[in-house]
């Protein structure tokens, strides 16, 4: 059965400019440790108050604030009227994408090249790693405990082999995860035997750059390096690095930021953002969303506000979580790897991720509070569900609500090409779930 057909509309400028501000955020965030920060400098922009996990915490009605943890972040919004027992609502994505992840004694080669030792971190396409032109991106940290963010811009290339190699290669390519995804850098002549990849990154710290042998300990992932862009007839198609799931955390805070810019609500939830690392790989770490970094937000802030355990309990079962990740739509090349009756498109808005085995934590009652939400801000959506040949993947909704016990709803944006090092959607869809977001936000 063939992907219904979106009618063809104009698009719209505010999706534009929304779609334009999502390719800045991408650009800005070649990791996930970068993707924070530039939350908490996006909303330090626009009023909130940096908190230091270290620091005592003073929040009180009407504030507005951030925090991060490692590549990690929550920003919220405090009503003028919240109590012990306001609830919270919280839309949750995460920072990370599927690529490689910079190994110990990094600096290797052979023929003549200077080459990277990488490891492969999560899921990613690695045919499409193929033939661009990358760069490393992350965090170092110095001697005297010292956290710098680096990035080299481009600065690797996975070459492929020749076809006059491998004369079967269009009849199924086949790469070994370590003998075939090394990029190389320079040539090993040129750099001399001294050759250090790890002082080819201190020289970005900071911009002015860290003595290498200060260097004790780094997180480094490779991005690739091209500018997301419109594309096709009327620009109506966008494609970017990262949209998994850069797309969402992005959609999220402009969501928050903007409704943060109409002043503080007298009433309402406390409209939080959570952004964490780790998630395809599981997120079980600290700053992951099976860590414990949004129980310790939602405890300190509880605690801010005079709640006692019982007020706690109160306001966390009346609150309410969506969690957004990039889903697929219907591939037209593919159409048979889908379900049948449901076949969610790009371009036709948000999709609403639901799962019989709770991989998505979709319920009856949050699928309604999200379709209220969407038709609220007159925007269309989707559904989605499997294929039963096809097992689905997971998000950090059903972590966050096994975790916190808090009703989650799974939802995102239709993607093709995921976990690709450069993906697709509609410039539409990005601007379609932030406003949906905002509306599900204020409650």
């Amino acid at each position: 059965m063939p992907a219904t057909p979106v009618p063809a509309r104009p698009v719209p400028g505010e999706a534009r400019a929304h779609a334009e501000d999502l390719g800045a955020f991408v650009t800005a965030s070649p990791s996930s440790f970068h993707a924070a920060e530039e939350i908490a400098r996006r909303a330090e922009a626009a009023g909130f108050v940096r908190l230091d996990e270290a620091a005592p915490w003073e929040v009180v009605p009407g504030g507005r604030y951030v925090v991060v943890r490692d590549g990690s972040a929550v920003a919220f919004a405090v009503p003028a009227s919240a109590g012990a027992t306001t609830p919270f609502t919280i839309v949750g994505a995460h920072t990370d994408s599927p690529g490689f992840k910079l190994k110990p004694h990094p600096t290797t080669g052979g023929a003549g090249f200077a080459q990277a030792g990488v490891e492969v971190y999560g899921g990613p396409l690695l045919s499409s790693w193929l033939d661009r032109e990358l760069e490393l991106a992350g965090r170092v940290v110095t001697a005297d405990g010292a956290e710098h963010l680096v990035r080299t811009g481009p600065f690797l290339r996975i070459p492929q082999l020749a076809i006059h190699l491998d004369r079967s290669v269009n009849d199924g390519l086949t790469l070994d995860k370590q003998r075939h995804t090394q990029p190389v850098w320079g040539l090993s002549a040129g750099l001399g035997e001294g050759a250090d990849l790890l002082a080819a990154l201190a020289a970005t710290a900071g911009g002015a750059g860290v003595d290498r042998d200060q260097v004790l300990g780094y997180d480094i992932v490779v991005a690739d390096t091209q500018a997301p862009r419109a594309f096709g007839a009327d620009q109506a198609l966008w494609a970017s690095g990262r949209l998994d799931n850069l797309l969402s955390t992005h959609a999220a805070t402009t969501a928050l930021l903007d409704l943060a810019a109409e002043g503080a609500p007298e009433a309402g939830p406390i409209a939080m953002v959570a952004a964490f690392d780790h998630e395809e790989i599981g997120s079980a770490s600290r700053s992951g969303a099976a860590g414990p970094f949004l129980e310790d937000v939602l405890l300190r802030v509880s605690a801010a506000l005079g709640a006692t355990a019982e007020e706690r309990a109160r306001a966390f079962a009346a609150s309410f979580h969506v969690s957004s990740d990039v889903g697929h739509g219907v591939h037209p090349n593919y159409p048979e790897r889908h379900d049948p009756a449901v076949r969610p498109v790009v371009g036709g808005g948000p999709i609403l991720k639901i799962n019989a085995n709770q991989r998505y934590s979709t319920d009856a009652h949050g699928a309604a509070r999200w379709q209220a939400a969407c038709a609220a801000a007159r925007v269309p959506s989707q559904e989605f569900v499997s294929n039963n040949s096809i097992p689905c993947g997971s998000t950090i909704g059903p972590i966050t609500a096994t975790r916190l016990g808090i009703r989650t709803v799974d939802v995102g944006a239709p993607i093709l090409s995921m976990h690709s090092a450069r993906e697709m959607t509609a410039v539409v869809d990005p601007w379609y779930l932030s406003r949906a977001m905002a509306q599900a936000l204020r409650g």
